[in-house]
């Protein structure tokens, strides 16, 4: 009776998760999300720039002045970082030394911008 009891539930519980999970579109815009967990990106330049991203060696407030309408900076690469800034406690410049680094280690690019492919000729 009792491995009966647990199948139903189980059985129950399975089509609920399944009915929920296939018509999420339908509901989750009604779950409250709070402030704290969710910042959302300035998708500006003019937001950039309100939104710490700039620097005297990243200068975002010419693109402000000029009436720049293009979307502003990669989304991913302002949530990067953002983050980053955030847990090493680093200014907006360094923070995007760091990323950049990241992202040529990431694609096989020394951080002196050379490729570390070891077939790599350069004529120079």
């Amino acid at each position: 009776m009792a491995g009966y009891l647990l199948y139903i539930i189980s059985f129950c519980f399975l089509v609920s998760a399944s009915t929920l999970y296939l018509t999420r579109e339908r509901w989750v815009h009604h779950i409250p999300v709070p402030d704290y967990i969710y910042h959302r990106l300035p998708s500006t330049f003019a937001g950039d720039v309100e939104g710490g991203l700039t620097s005297d060696d990243f200068d975002l407030t010419s693109n402000v002045t000029s009436g720049d309408t293009r979307a502003g900076l990669d989304e991913q690469g302002k949530r990067e970082v953002k983050r980053i800034m955030r847990s090493k406690r680093v200014d907006f410049d360094e923070a995007r030394r760091i990323f950049t680094e990241r992202k040529f280690a990431k694609n096989n690019i020394g951080p002196d911008g050379l490729p570390r492919d070891p077939k790599f000729v350069s004529f120079s």
